[in-house]
């Protein structure tokens, strides 16, 4: 028995990280401390400050837990870790978890490239971003590479220099061929200089001397030569003209401020890179009702920088931050050079704070409804469920199962996770079944469930913070009734873990009918937002299930025909299928076109173009 009173004297005097725990063991709070023995203390001090938030959290700490650090940074970092990793039901949450994209130029390579990624790697390549629309990149991509013709391929230099004919983009005047030796890199790099000073804002200067490249080719009569520049020119001024706000420095920086109303928050960012607003984004904050301002922008910038890959020179922000030395070491560590904070009173970055500010507050009353309905259509559905079932515990996450096959071929089993009344599809899974033969979905459903929990359990010991299975549902809903619901219980008995599992249940036309919990069937009201969630959890597991299956059985028919094919092997065909996306685009490709293709040559293209017109009649 877990004694609260003689735990908090074994407390110590140095800085950690502390765990706070219901009666069933699930970690509702994460928080950090300087001095751990004072910090822990206070919670469970009769006291007026505390707020309503806190008073409800003590109330049902049954245990906890605490971990110590070296310093107040190495805390910092482990309490943004487990945050991410448990999402407590007493934490500041970002409702939004978005990843973002950049442009990266592959300046570490010979011969760089330019591409949209969500990933931002300590690869000494650059980046530029983040962008919160990916389709803005691609246009800015596009102009890009209609003004400097930068190789596509992902060909490795100088190892395959000559190695092989140049491709079509070579041919098409859209790539000066790198891999035939056709350009020098002095004169390619002086195009990724050019490229470096366009994405960071100096557009001006490329328009003049496109400009003076357009008047040299009219002057020398090529009037086509001087048109495409002419559209160039266009296309530069366009994305000029949807920078909005011009700075006067060209350092990186975050603009943040926020609002709120009743129990919400909104965080409002202006992502200032080179100079110019490059993008804007608001995020709604859970469990932002009864903190303080400096709490809230605290907990913010814990969880937005703990979670994104890009880290501005200085963050602008509308409120002091708590504990501001140890999360600006924090910050500058990851980043690799020094943050700043600033907290403008006046001038231009005061402006721009109370723009950010003016922007959450509009914002804020716009999504009052809409986020009133999202919290009908979520927590409420939640707390009708949990009524329905007559149960005490959360549903912050549920995964849901099915089996897909057809005849009892390619079987596949797929897991999706609702957290808080919503799809989280970066954790949703899929299995292709190895143990069963045949249509017999109880015993693929016991083999998935088994994999599933088998990998939670070593990913659990190994203390893997980044597996895909280190996370526990708090109840499973399966898409099938009884008997599915019998053979889950048991495998899951064999692995000693117990969670609540419950069927979703259809009647005879298919159509949602209710849950099965405790062996007892529970009817809903076809109108109420618990029997939407159901319904909605339903239909995503089944689709996910046969979106699956699908890609399996047409795999497995791509296999089939290509492999008849003189020369063509598993590379290549996955070369192949990844190029064109289709047979139906590989059987219309020319020679050049499939010769294109990575890991193709000569013969090989002539292979498999002569082998769709010679013999159709077996296609």
């Amino acid at each position: 028995m877990f004694d609260i009173r003689e735990e908090l004297k074994k407390l110590p005097d140095k800085p950690g990280v502390y765990i706070m725990k219901d009666e069933n063991e699930h970690i509702i709070y994460v928080g950090k401390a300087k001095i751990l023995k004072n910090r822990v203390r206070q919670y469970f001090q009769d006291s007026a400050n505390h707020s309503p938030k806190v008073i409800s959290m003590v109330r049902r700490i049954k245990s906890f837990e605490y971990i110590v650090t070296g310093t107040e940074v190495e805390a910092l970092i482990l309490e943004n870790n487990l945050i991410k990793k448990h999402s407590p039901k007493y934490n500041i949450m970002l409702k939004d978890d978005k990843t973002y994209p950049y442009i990266k130029l592959t300046v570490n390579e010979m011969f760089p490239r330019i591409y949209m990624t969500r990933k931002h790697d300590k690869d000494k390549a650059k980046y530029f971003g983040p962008y919160t629309s990916s389709g803005a990149i691609k246009e800015t991509i596009d102009i890009i590479l209609k003004i400097w013709p930068l190789r596509r391929c992902v060909k490795k230099f100088p190892r395959d220099i000559g190695k092989e004919r140049p491709c079509l983009n070579f041919h098409i005047g859209q790539c000066l061929a790198p891999c035939q030796n056709n350009v020098s890199q002095e004169e390619y790099n002086q195009m990724i200089e050019n490229i470096i000073d366009f994405l960071n804002g100096k557009h001006t200067e490329i328009i003049k001397s496109l400009e003076d490249e357009m008047n040299d080719a009219s002057e020398n009569l090529e009037f086509e030569k001087a048109a495409e520049i002419r559209d160039k020119i266009l296309a530069v001024k366009k994305l000029n003209e949807r920078q909005i706000i011009e700075n006067m420095s060209m350092e990186d920086r975050d603009v943040i401020a926020f609002a709120r109303a009743g129990g919400e928050a909104l965080v409002q960012i202006f992502f200032i890179r080179g100079g110019k607003m490059t993008g804007r984004e608001h995020f709604l904050l859970n469990n932002a009702d009864g903190i303080t301002r400096n709490e809230l922008i605290t907990d913010f910038v814990k969880r937005f920088y703990g979670g994104t890959p890009f880290i501005p020179k200085e963050l602008v922000l509308q409120e002091k931050l708590n504990d501001e030395e140890d999360i600006l070491k924090w910050l500058s560590f990851v980043k690799g050079q020094k943050v700043i904070a600033t907290y403008p009173q006046k001038g231009e970055k005061f402006r721009l704070v109370e723009l950010a500010s003016k922007n959450a507050i509009i914002v804020l009353e716009q999504f009052g409804e809409e986020m009133q309905r999202e919290k009908r259509r979520t927590f409420g559905a939640l707390a009708e469920i949990k009524t329905a079932l007559n149960i005490d515990f959360d549903l912050n996450r549920i995964e849901s199962y099915d089996i897909s096959n057809t005849q009892g071929i390619d079987s596949v089993g797929s897991m999706v996770v609702f957290e808080y009344g919503k799809p989280k599809k970066s954790d949703y899974r899929k299995f292709k079944i190895k143990t069963v033969f045949g249509a017999n979905d109880y015993a693929s459903m016991e083999e998935v469930i088994t994999r599933r929990f088998l990998r939670y359990l070593k990913e659990n010991e190994e203390n893997d913070s980044n597996g895909k299975f280190n996370k526990l549902p708090d109840m499973i809903f399966l898409d099938g009734g009884r008997g599915q619901i019998n053979i889950v219980i048991d495998a899951l008995s064999k692995l000693e873990i117990y969670i609540p599992v419950c069927g979703m249940v259809k009647d005879d036309k298919h159509r949602t009918r209710g849950l099965i919990y405790n062996d007892e069937e529970i009817l809903f009201n076809t109108n109420s937002e618990g029997f939407k969630l159901i319904t909605r959890i339903q239909d995503e597991v089944h689709r996910f299930a046969i979106e699956y299956h699908r890609k399996l059985r047409g795999q497995t028919q791509v296999k089939s025909i290509l492999d008849d094919i003189k020369g063509i092997g598993d590379n290549r065909r996955r070369a192949l299928i990844k190029h064109f996306g289709s047979i139906d685009n590989i059987k219309k490709a020319s020679v050049d076109e499939l010769k294109s293709v990575e890991t193709m040559n000569e013969s090989a293209a002539k292979s498999v173009f002569n082998f769709f017109r010679e013999v159709p009649h077996k296609r």
